[in-house]
């Protein structure tokens, strides 16, 4: 998902290891992973679980649900005529990880917040157990933490 940069994502949120049990009024589950990675109970945009929240472009701040509806390469923030001719995160400044500027967790709900890494999505999908299933007619996949706390994410997008 980083590397696809004007992908349309549902922007999972995580928590800053000092957050408290609710990082500016959101709330987050302790999986028990290495790094200490807290995760949003649900995603940006959205008020419970099983919302699939809003839609976002890597590196932008404002998604579907503030009103943008094209997410071509054409209308992408960072596009510069070409795909390959982008102005950030690409090439030309070699980032992977999102400034808080451009962060739509950071951005939409505060400094305790921030989109996930490549690091810490690769660290959700190899330590917890994956199970597709539906909750509240959502369909979805539980992941279990190696303490056995349990994150839904509704299938979206």
């Amino acid at each position: 998902m980083l590397a696809t940069v004007a992908m349309m994502m549902v922007a999972a949120a995580m928590a800053q290891k000092n957050a408290s049990a609710q990082a500016d009024k959101h709330e987050y589950v302790d999986l028990g992973l290495p790094s200490g990675t807290l995760w949003a109970t649900c995603n940006v945009g959205a008020s419970r679980p099983e919302d699939y929240g809003d839609y976002f472009a890597w590196g932008e701040t404002s998604g579907y649900n503030g009103g943008k509806t094209d997410f071509s390469w054409k209308t992408y923030k960072w596009w510069n005529g070409a795909y390959d001719k982008l102005t950030k995160y690409c090439t030309v400044d070699n980032r992977t990880e999102l400034l808080p500027e451009d962060d739509a967790a950071y951005v939409n709900w505060g400094s305790s917040w921030r989109i996930p890494t490549r690091t810490q999505q690769d660290e959700l999908r190899k330590k917890c157990t994956w199970t597709l299933t539906s909750r509240g007619g959502v369909n979805g996949y539980e992941v279990k933490g190696p303490n056995g706390n349990v994150l839904f994410l509704p299938t979206a997008g």
